[in-house]
């Protein structure tokens, strides 16, 4: 895949300074890594944002639209049933629609989580008969599958038009 002329770099953004408490640290790297991901797809134009440079067919647009689903299933316990679908947009989406989506859920989310106070309580979900994982493994789960695909998009992004940093 060709490359654009380099960019200048962006200026890295340091980790967050949070809390003290374990649950204050880990929604603050988690709002970071969702920052920093939505930041490396929003301005990015068409057809680049779906240029797949890996044979997986990965993609930035399909990284925000898998993210999207692991935070509503997770936190908001929408069941998915077709994974390796969530990581391609509908060729109608436009980035704007998919980066607005992205943080809807992300807020919506945020709002579940300010209902947790207790990290080893289940989170709660609106179908009871579906198992719950504690608040701490779901922000660590999604601490952790948000940063994998921070990576990737660091990757495409600089091999799209050669920004890097956050």
């Amino acid at each position: 895949m060709p490359t654009a002329p380099r960019r200048a770099r962006r200026g890295d953004t340091p980790p967050p300074r949070t809390g003290s408490s374990e649950a204050d640290v880990l929604r603050g790297f988690l709002d970071y890594l969702r920052t920093s991901v939505a930041a490396k797809v929003e301005d990015v134009p068409e057809p680049d944002i779906r240029a797949a440079a890996v044979p997986s067919g990965t993609n930035l647009l399909g990284l925000l639209h898998h993210l999207t689903h692991v935070e509503r299933a997770t936190f908001l316990g929408d069941k998915v049933t077709d994974w390796p679908g969530t990581f391609r947009a509908a060729p109608a989406d436009s980035v704007a629609e998919v980066v607005a989506r992205y943080r809807a859920a992300v807020e919506r989310a945020n709002d579940v989580l300010d209902g947790c106070a207790d990290l080893a309580a289940p989170l709660p979900r609106p179908r009871p008969d579906t198992p719950a994982p504690s608040v701490r493994w779901a922000l660590t789960h999604l601490i952790e599958e948000t940063g994998r695909h921070a990576g990737h998009a660091d990757i495409l992004r600089e091999l799209i038009d050669g920004t890097t940093g956050r």
